[in-house]
């Protein structure tokens, strides 16, 4: 009979295949995955090195260019002060020798007390060839009455000055000369006095002498220095002595005073809609202050022209590093991203290879089950042909036709679920992104007849699961092949009689799966080197050293890691560790990332 011996083979030794093989890897099927990463990337990187370049060259040039700015400003300000200190002992200086010209008339030769008019008109001429300020010179007794006079005013001889406030100050004063501001007077003109009190045969005499400040106005134009430098002369209630009429007018009320308590000094100061920077220094021979002002646009010019040329420098510097800093990021980053492109798909063809190598070594496993229900087909088919032959007499009822036939039909749907299982294996899938649960799809892996296998390989199976652990929204089946992986690796350490652990932990942030044996474990130096590609401790033939490698890539893409730990004689274990994401971010554990 052909039914015989064969009805009923549900097993063999190749019971692995009961699983269909390693499951598909989920492997994305997006054109170049990678370029959202990098285009990232490369705006993150831009945007670090412009802010790492322009951050600290922005503190360091606000920093230069305040300190630019004072130090310019100190450099203009110095330099207006300097002129204000020199013109100031120049005039200065002209006083001192309008005085030394009336000191010195007396001892000019012989002289009467009263002088005659010829002394005095002789008087008036020597002063006049020292300077041409002079405009008259007059002789005062002790009351204060002119008894002696020669100038452009006769009317001026036997005038009495007793009243007159220098006057006063002349003879009360320790200094014995004395200097007025610069009024109109009887003569209804602009003019100051000079005068110095000596004594002339035992007996207090003044001589005063007359000055014209045109002629000082002339002086003082002859110290102008720089472009649009405006000079005057502004006594204590701050009324011009002398002004450049651009400045102001004589007599008039000046729109600064300096202040006393400084000998000289310098500051910017505003005047209507226009800005100055303004230097004065006092004079020591007469309470007078010399101002020396200059608009602020031209004072600061060459500090404007020189802040423009270094802005402008440190434009173009910035926009040259930045350049080159640009386009050496942007080439690196292409080169990454090209190597990155060519790691990518040397790995994809990796894990697909191992795949393959994982195919041959399950294709005799595969090849027996598959034989197996087309021998019970075959068998199957025998019988009911024996069924329906007159000489063997067998029951033929349609009912007992019907349930080989249902024999034959389950057969069947065994060969048709292992191919469909052998066909997913090498064809590469959109990941399937479902909630699972760790402890259930490890009983998936080692559940019918791996189990049986380990079972008749002496090999006891333990299962210690955390009953809370929470679903994962992932991809199962590349989980299956990483599993499966583990599992297989562990049987083939065991030599003889054994165990494997099989234990899941939840932690605060992961979730560790546990696959422990207690084989023969491994050295420090193969453990350096389990997860390299094409390394094995088994023995020729029995392995491809491509599933530690795959199942390592496959935990990496999905945010995970493995965790091994081994000793010689003591067994080994790995350790699956995956993140516990939520709902809406399970998408980065659904395929590898590229």
């Amino acid at each position: 009979m052909h039914r015989t011996g064969h009805k009923g083979k549900q097993s063999g030794p190749a019971g692995s295949s009961e699983q269909g093989g390693p499951p598909s890897l989920g492997m994305p099927v997006r054109e170049n995955p990678h370029r959202d990463y990098f285009r990232n990337l490369r705006r993150r990187l831009q945007v670090g090195f412009v802010l790492a370049l322009f951050i600290p060259l922005a503190i360091l040039s606000a920093y230069f260019h305040f300190q630019f700015n004072i130090t310019m400003k100190e450099s203009g300000q110095s330099l207006l002060r300097t002129l204000a200190e020199s013109q100031r002992i120049t005039f200065d200086l002209f006083l001192q020798e309008r005085l030394v010209n009336l000191f010195q008339l007396p001892h000019a030769g012989e002289m009467r007390v009263p002088p005659t008019a010829g002394e005095m008109n002789r008087w008036l001429q020597r002063l006049r060839e020292s300077s041409e300020a002079f405009v008259d010179v007059g002789w005062l007794n002790p009351s204060g009455k002119q008894i002696g006079y020669a100038g452009p005013y006769p009317s001026l001889r036997g005038r009495e000055y007793s009243d007159e406030e220098w006057f006063r100050t002349l003879k009360t004063q320790e200094r014995d000369y004395h200097i007025t501001d610069i009024y109109l007077g009887l003569r209804n003109k602009p003019h100051f006095t000079v005068a110095v009190r000596l004594s002339a045969e035992d007996d207090l005499c003044i001589i005063r002498a007359t000055l014209d400040p045109d002629k000082l106005y002339t002086f003082l134009q002859t110290l102008r220095l720089g472009e649009g430098v405006e000079s005057g002369l502004v006594n204590l209630e701050g009324e011009y002595q002398l002004v450049d009429p651009g400045m102001g007018k004589l007599l008039g009320t000046a729109g600064f005073v300096p202040p006393t308590l400084a000998r000289s000094g310098s500051r910017e100061v505003t005047e209507g809609s226009d800005t100055h920077l303004v230097a004065y220094a006092w004079l020591e021979e007469v309470p007078w202050a010399l101002i020396v002002r200059q608009p602020l646009r031209v004072a600061y010019a060459k500090m404007y022209r020189a802040r423009r040329i270094m802005i402008l420098g440190t434009v173009v510097l910035l926009m040259i590093i930045l350049s080159v800093v640009w386009l050496a990021t942007e080439r690196l980053l292409r080169r990454a991203e090209a190597t990155e492109e060519a790691r990518a798909s040397l790995k994809s063809q990796l894990i697909h290879a191992g795949k393959l190598a994982s195919l041959g070594e399950l294709a005799a496993g595969i090849a027996h089950e598959i034989n197996n229900p087309l021998a019970i087909v075959s068998s199957e088919s025998g019988f009911i042909r024996d069924m329906l032959d007159p000489r063997f007499d067998m029951d033929a009822t349609p009912e007992k036709i019907r349930e080989e036939l249902d024999q034959i039909d389950e057969a069947v749907q065994r060969a048709t679920n292992i191919t469909k299982k052998l066909l997913s294996f090498s064809r590469r899938e959109q990941p399937r992104l479902v909630p699972t649960n760790l402890n259930r799809l490890m009983d998936e892996v080692v559940g019918g007849l791996k189990e049986g296998e380990l079972r008749i390989a002496d090999v006891e199976l333990v299962r210690d699961y955390d009953p809370n652990l929470p679903d994962l929204l992932i991809d199962p089946d590349p989980l299956r092949q990483v599993f499966l992986n583990l599992l297989n690796n562990a049987q083939d350490a065991i030599q003889g009689s054994g165990s494997i652990t099989l234990g899941t932990q939840r932690n605060e942030e992961t979730v560790r799966v546990t696959v422990r044996d207690t084989g023969k474990g491994m050295t420090s130096e193969e453990m350096e080197r389990i997860f390299l590609p094409f390394y094995t401790t088994k023995e020729v033939g029995k392995g491809t050293g491509l599933g530690l490698s795959i199942s390592s890539s496959l935990v990496d893409s999905m945010g995970g890691r493995i965790e091994a730990q081994s000793l010689p004689g003591a067994g080994s274990s790995f350790t699956v560790v995956l993140p516990i994401t939520k709902q809406g971010d399970g998408a980065s554990n659904g395929g590898i990332r590229e």
